[in-house]
């Protein structure tokens, strides 16, 4: 084959794939930039998130998209868009906080979660985040966190991994449905219309692991949940995994019909109707408790999704 040939060939690959970093299914580079007390975490060219510390009450991530560009979580109370409810302020796109911490409802935003230092590793893509948990002046407890990303050609993850530490003294995480690690999405992932903010027409729907759907999903025990929808046209699946070494995996979980979806493994009375209490834990004075999670994002329109096969993947620490 000529010379010419070649080059036409892989001026097509190019502008079938731009860089060609997609092409076969490799990872897309991954590019943090720290901007004061936010990190922008980029595919490529493409934003995926921002992790937001001080900016409110907790530590957020928005936007976060799909590949494709396609925003996946609500812009209220961050920004007014058409067609999203503004109900539920304290419900900010990614979040992680509990409604019964020593007593303090985090995530109703009555206390707040501030980052005290923050490290970004752009060798090996971590942000690091370490926080106050407080009450006014009192600090209720703190912990760290970490981030961690990845792609594939159809899909990006964020890794989730906070470590709470009982600090000050004895940690209680009361019996309450309000958290914990938590996401609010765009009205197109709803199950149930809401032609006040704009849903007539209802895409999503939704699994678990158990092989629930739709609302009954909400409060059982599960190792995944997955909800599927239509944003901007284009079929998007959101994917959120419990990891096997949490407290009471398989969690159970708050996940509602507009669009939060919420892994708890503290509300057993809401959730399973057991005695006021049972889902109570304590950490004493000095230990810590570690939580995992995998948020996944899938463009439908390009592959489906395998639940089970990334669950897998996720359980055994492997990235794809």
């Amino acid at each position: 084959m000529s010379g010419c040939h070649w080059k036409f060939i892989a001026v097509l690959l190019w502008l079938i794939c731009p860089g060609g970093s997609l092409a076969f299914g490799q990872e897309t580079p991954v590019a943090l930039t720290q901007k004061g007390e936010a990190v922008e975490v980029r595919f490529g060219a493409d934003l995926f998130t921002i992790v937001r510390t001080n900016e409110f009450a907790k530590p957020i991530l928005y936007p976060v998209l799909a590949p494709g560009h396609i925003p996946v979580t609500r812009s209220s109370p961050m920004a007014k868009v058409a067609g999203e409810a503004d109900d539920h302020p304290h419900h900010k796109s990614v979040w992680f906080a509990h409604g019964d911490v020593n007593g303090v409802d985090f995530w109703s935003e009555k206390g707040s979660i501030k980052t005290s230092r923050m490290s970004v590793d752009e060798k090996a893509l971590l942000i690091h985040l370490e926080n106050d948990w407080s009450s006014g002046e009192t600090r209720i407890c703190r912990d760290e966190t970490t981030y961690s990303f990845g792609s594939t050609k159809f899909t990006r993850w964020i890794d989730f991994e906070i470590t709470i530490f009982a600090s000050e003294s004895e940690l209680c995480f009361g019996d309450t449905k309000e958290g914990l690690w938590a996401i609010r999405t765009r009205p197109g992932l709803q199950l149930t219309a809401d032609p006040k903010n704009g849903v007539v027409e209802v895409f999503g729907k939704a699994t678990n692991s158990e092989g629930d759907l739709g609302t009954t999903i909400w409060g059982k025990k599960a190792k995944w949940v997955v909800y599927e929808g239509k944003l901007d046209g284009v079929a998007v699946s959101m994917m959120m995994m419990d990891h096997p070494d949490n407290l009471r995996h398989p969690t159970t979980w708050h996940a509602r019909d507009y669009g939060l979806v919420a892994a708890n493994p503290f509300g057993l009375h809401d959730f399973l109707a057991e005695p006021k209490g049972t889902g109570t834990h304590r950490v004493p004075h000095g230990e810590s408790i570690k939580f995992r999670y995998r948020l996944l994002l899938a463009n439908l329109k390009r592959q489906p999704l395998d639940p089970a096969a990334e669950f897998q993947k996720f359980a055994e620490g492997k990235k794809n």
